[in-house]
Formats: structure tokens, sequence, C-alpha cells
């Protein structure tokens, strides 16, 4: 296996600053000079993708965000990529940190958004009202829930550009002035090409944005976020109030950092398994999506001309053995849902039942898939997604 460069342990000198993190009791917090330095400096080269991804389209998150909540693993480091379905997970894992990769600086300016979002609003109905520069509905409060509050705000796109301009504002003062990020004249294109995407698609935006013909899950941002468990539970991070709070307060304590990497690349995974590593911190879960499907086939991908980028699928196994992992850290991929034979009684919010097919739970142990790999077990993406499935 590559040994990490000798650049990345003096990197982590940098980002830790004089006084190294791990001197703080169960991480408690990132400074902002730390929290930009890992942005920035464990970052490397990105790429494109075929989807802005502004949403997720993966409906079946909740019965696996029930059994994390349950069962575990918890604690420890997550580790992600996507938008924000991450929220879910980490509102059930409750990690000391969490990092989230994306290939495309704007996924990782679209994160310092939510981050800011987070901090700049008291409670749900402030966060979904400066999303989408809407105006918070009379008779909302912290006890509200989420359907209600989806009735109330409704499905219509806002129209007040003037709000818009105003929440644009207030992001990068909070993220340029209070935190003292340096975000480039790029990167603040970026944060409004993807605030007025939410802005004038409105609540129901999707994972297709404004291009048709992408598989969006028949769902979009309303629906992913009330969704419930097979009992009815709320497990989206704006599902309950006490979920919106927990990562309000670890998004304020910079303990949710966004980096652009690409899952087979050189630098950023190996950089974030040093760090975790030298802070004695073990990664809990990654969730990898699907990312595999573009690591196994790069013609379906963005790669120019098809072609794997920086070894695809075995570079990414091989960055996964570099991460600080115990015998219950395990890899998530995309939930999906049995066959029709397998069905469940599932409780909707409005109290009514239905049948539905039974979600499987992706947890794949990492320790024994990566020996699978090591005796050449795991050739083909099929040979992947059947573990934990």
């Amino acid at each position: 296996m590559r040994q990490a460069p000798i650049a990345l342990l003096a990197l982590l000198v940098f980002v830790c600053g004089a006084a190294p993190v791990s001197s703080r009791t169960a991480l408690a917090s990132l400074t902002n000079d730390e929290f930009w330095s890992m942005v920035q400096d464990m970052s490397e080269p990105g790429g494109a993708f075929h989807s802005d991804n502004f949403t997720s389209n993966e409906p079946n998150f909740a019965q696996v965000a029930a059994t994390l909540d349950k069962s575990g693993p918890h604690g420890g480091a997550y580790l992600g990529v996507g938008p924000e379905q991450n929220f879910h997970y980490i509102a059930a894992i409750r990690p000391a940190i969490a990092i989230i990769f994306d290939i495309r600086r704007q996924a990782i300016v679209q994160h310092l958004l939510f981050k800011a979002l987070f901090e700049l609003s008291a409670d749900r109905a402030d966060f979904i009202a400066r999303l989408f520069s809407l105006p918070r509905p009379a008779g909302v409060d912290r006890a509200t829930s989420i359907v209600t509050m989806w009735d109330r705000f409704g499905q219509t796109p806002s129209t007040d550009r003037e709000a818009l301009a105003g929440n644009i504002a207030d992001v990068e003062s909070l993220l340029t002035k209070t935190h003292g990020f340096g975000l480039s004249e790029d990167d603040k294109k970026s944060l409004a090409y993807v605030y007025e995407a939410f802005f004038r698609l409105g609540p129901s935006i999707t994972y297709a944005g404004d291009r048709p013909g992408l598989t969006t899950g028949n769902t979009n941002f309303t629906k992913l976020t009330a969704l419930t468990d097979a009992e009815g539970v709320p497990r989206s991070f704006l599902g309950t109030d006490e979920t919106f709070q927990y990562l309000k307060l670890i998004e304020s304590r910079n303990l949710v950092v966004p980096i652009q990497a690409d899952f087979g690349g050189p630098k950023s995974i190996r950089a974030v398994g040093d760090f975790l590593r030298a802070q004695h911190i073990s990664v809990s879960a990654f969730y990898i999506s699907n990312v595999e499907q573009y690591l196994f086939r790069p013609e379906i991908g963005a790669a120019p001309g098809g072609r794997e980028l920086n070894g695809g699928w075995k570079a990414f196994y091989d960055n996964l053995t570099t991460l600080p992992a115990t015998d219950a850290t395990v890899l998530l991929r995309v939930p999906i849902s049995s066959s029709q034979a397998m069905m469940i009684r599932r409780t909707l919010p409005d109290g009514t039942t239905r049948m539905e097919p039974r979600t499987l739970i992706p947890l794949c142990n990492l320790k024994a898939f990566l020996a699978d790999v090591d005796a050449g077990k795991i050739k083909t993406q099929s040979d992947a997604n059947a573990c934990g499935r």
C-alpha cells in the first residue's frame, strides 16, 4: 500500500495549529482557522458530475437512520458524500466530527451554505424560510410537525428577490467576516448559483435541478425531509426540533467539514485518515452512496473520455485501508427496497398505514469488506454491493 507523504504530516501540524485539537476533550470544536485549513489544504483537484445534485434522490434513508440510531455505530468520525442526506445519518450516529467529501467545489460551497443557514437559523422554520427565501408562516414553532410545517410553507417558489439578495449577503457575511473563511470570487459566484436554484425551484427542488431526464426517485426536498421510519418516527434532519438543534450545534462548532475529493485520489481520504489518527478518533461510518458506480464504470460518469481517474475503484479501496477503523466500522451504500414479497406495514405522518417493501439496510463491515478485496473477491460493482445486503 502507498504510504502517506511527509507533506501530509506537516499539514496536520498546520491544520491543528500551536494547540493540537487532540488536547481538547472529545474534539469539542475546531477553530475557524483549523476548519478552513482542512477545507483548503486537504482538498485535491476536483472534477465534474452529470447533475448539480442539489438534493439527494434516496427516499429509503429513514429505516437506515433508524437502525443507526438504535444499534449504532455511534460516535467516532462520520465520513460521507453528497448533499443533505448526510445530515440524516449524522443525526443518527452523533459523531465527534463529520467530514463530507465531494468531487465538485460547488458541492463544497453548498455545504458551506448549509453551515451558514444552520448557524443563522433559530429553528427549522427559520432554516426553511432562509433556504428558500420564503416568509416564515404564522403559527409554526419548535413543536410543529414537519408535515404541518410544509403545509404552511407550501410548494410555491419565492418571487422575493430582495429577500434572496439579503439572504446571500447574510450568508457571505457570516462565512467571510464572522468566520473569516477566504471564499474566492468563484466561490461567491457558486454560492449565488446554488442559492438561486433553491429560490427558483422552491421546496419541490429535486436531484435533477433544471436538467430534464435525470432520475429523481419520484421525490423532492419536501418529501425527503418529511419521511418517517416504519414506526412513524421522523428521521430527516428537519424531522424534529431536537435533531435540528443538534446539527446546528455541531455546525456552529465547525465539526462538519466539507472537502473536495476524488475517492480514488491520492490525497484527501488519506489526509483525513492521518488527521483522525492524530486525534485518536476512529471512523464509525463512511456513507459512500453509489460512488462505486462511477469508479467501476467511468464511462457513465463525468470523466473525460470515460477513462479512469487516479486508479478508480482499486485506488479507492486502497485509500480505505489507510483510515483508522474498528471492528464496528461500516460502509453505507444507497439503501434500496427489497422485493414486493417482503412487505411491512408503515405508519404515515397522518396516522394511516400502508404496506411497503422492506428497506434493506446496507451496513457493510469495513474490515470484512477490505479482507474480501485483499482476497480478490471484489472484482465488480455487483460484488461490492452484495456486502451488507
